[in-house]
């Protein structure tokens, strides 16, 4: 099955991508400001205070899969109901989401650099999207950032 981000992220390297995010995301919560962070694209949308919040916990499930991947033979990854996740978001913060990403973005980084040049094509499965490699999680964390940061990006232009 195909990666659902793939078209998001195009032919930019995964890797690269997902090392120039926190950034990104430090320089849109400050342009962005207390009261441009509780405004979202549209109603019933994600805040982008909310975003930041899905990002910091998206970060967490994918440091787990990562890991998960890399230790068992042909991993089965777990699904997660982001909506159910999201329940909370309105009582959490946006720095403290902003600092929960960036640690564990720059702890995910640290485990890719030492990933072994054959691991990138282990097989795992997705119960909902079939099997993909290693690499593929990857590319599905660069193209994921690349979505939310366009709705950051959307919501800053206003």
């Amino acid at each position: 099955m195909s990666n659902p981000y793939a078209k998001i992220l195009g032919d930019r390297d995964p890797v690269d991508t997902i090392a120039a995010t926190p950034a990104r995301l430090a320089g849109l919560a400050r342009e962005l400001g207390p009261d441009g962070l509780e405004r979202s694209t549209a109603p019933g949308k994600w805040r982008a205070r909310e975003i930041l919040c899905h990002l910091a916990d998206c970060e967490v499930a994918f440091a787990f899969r990562l890991r998960q991947a890399l230790a068992e033979p042909r991993h089965v990854m777990q699904p997660f109901d982001q909506e159910a996740w999201a329940g909370l978001y309105p009582s959490l913060g946006a720095q403290p989401a902003l600092d929960t990403f960036t640690a564990l973005r720059s702890w995910n980084r640290a485990l890719l650099a030492a990933v072994p040049a054959d691991a990138w094509n282990k097989t795992v499965n997705h119960p909902e999207r079939g099997d993909m490699t290693f690499r593929t999680i990857v590319e599905t964390m660069a193209g994921h950032d690349l979505n939310h940061i366009g709705q950051l990006e959307s919501i800053a232009r206003g």
